[in-house]
């Protein structure tokens, strides 16, 4: 039998969720760790004794520690949106299994 001309099997599947949003959550979360780990090293790097030569920031020696904890905590945040962002985009729309059972790429 033959198929008429009409006919389109991209129909019969349904569309997936687009993944712009996942792609964009990665490079906020890309740009959060660059950050932080800037911050941290020049929060350590002043507790050491070698201040950078920035204007703008407090390098006392408790600026320097309040500067490399919110170094630490952006790296934090941007590592742990990576994740989530980065296992979202893996996940396929076909089988729903459980977290703990897939293959851990990340």
């Amino acid at each position: 039998m033959k198929l008429s001309d009409g006919f389109d099997a991209r129909r019969l599947r349904s569309k997936g969720p687009s993944n712009w949003r996942f792609r964009f959550g990665v490079l906020i979360a890309a740009l959060l760790d660059a950050v932080g780990v800037m911050l941290c090293l020049a929060g350590i790097a002043t507790l050491v004794g070698h201040p950078p030569q920035m204007t703008g920031i407090d390098f006392s020696m408790t600026g320097a520690a309040i500067v490399a904890v919110v170094g630490l905590v952006l790296l934090y945040l941007g590592v742990a949106l990576w994740r989530r962002c980065r296992r979202r985009l893996r996940s396929g729309g076909s089988l729903d299994m459980a977290p703990h059972l897939l293959k851990k790429h990340d």
